[in-house]
């Protein structure tokens, strides 16, 4: 396993189990004591743990990890599933997005469109869409999370709330049945929110990695998404549960 690999799932294990020792981290990625303590002096570098006597916890103000670290994990899924997004276009004039990392690449695919709006809070996809003068884009303000490039707070949400959408293509760090769609920030939770009640359609799009995930903050029930997109690796129980929330999946 490379090393950034490491660094990205000893974050979500730390998180997930709100702190770890250096022993079982090594024993959890097969690597020595000096190892994991070296990871861990990087990570809390970037304010991401924070290292204990014996250990890690999560930083205070760990949001998410930083996009630098998502943008190479499941690449091919990712934009399986973003090519896939594009048939919810269909007739829509304005669409909203999110930020994240297949939200980013479902962006991408939209440059040869015309006459398409977008109303994002991802400033990372806004500054790409820009660039195809075709394409009308409006971007929120706000404070901005460095891990995802989103703009978050009241303003932010009072941008969204002041535009009606024909389809929301959403991001999240975590979908699970009973939790529903989850991330770790939940102030930009808020602004998903905002974003998925505006829409006429929202559309999830998720990877196999996020199904089964319990993030900090709920974003909304599954039975108020329409459409989950992920990759064929996801556990068919996992979708069949989410299914049964009234939410229809695709699984590409």
């Amino acid at each position: 396993m490379q090393r950034k690999q490491r660094l990205r799932e000893m974050v979500s294990a730390i998180v997930e189990k709100g702190g770890l020792d250096v022993e079982d981290l090594a024993e959890l990625f097969s690597v020595s004591a000096a190892t994991v303590r070296r990871d861990l002096e990087l990570l809390e570098q970037q304010r991401l743990v924070t290292r204990t006597r014996g250990g890690a916890t999560t930083h205070a103000s760990f949001n998410d990890l930083p996009l630098s670290y998502k943008t190479e994990q499941d690449t091919g899924e990712k934009r399986r599933i973003a090519q896939e997004a594009l048939s919810f276009l269909g007739g829509a004039r304005v669409i909203g997005t999110t930020g994240g990392t297949t939200v980013s690449e479902f962006a991408r695919l939209l440059m040869d469109r015309d006459g398409l709006t977008i109303v994002t809070n991802a400033l990372n996809v806004a500054t790409y869409l820009v660039a195809n003068p075709r394409l009308r884009v409006f971007s929120a303000g706000g404070e901005v999370r460095s891990s995802s490039q989103e703009a978050v707070g009241p303003s932010a949400e009072s941008f969204m709330a002041g535009y009606n959408i024909d389809v929301a293509f959403i991001g999240v760090d975590g979908v699970d049945a009973a939790a529903g769609c989850t991330n770790y920030d939940p102030v930009g939770c808020r602004v998903n929110a905002v974003l998925r009640e505006q829409a006429r359609i929202s559309v999830v799009l998720a990877d196999a990695t996020k199904i089964g995930r319990v993030a900090l903050a709920r974003v909304c029930a599954m039975s108020d998404v329409d459409y989950l997109v992920t990759d064929a690796r996801a556990d068919g129980a996992a979708l069949d549960a989410i299914r049964a929330r009234g939410c229809e999946v695709l699984a590409v």
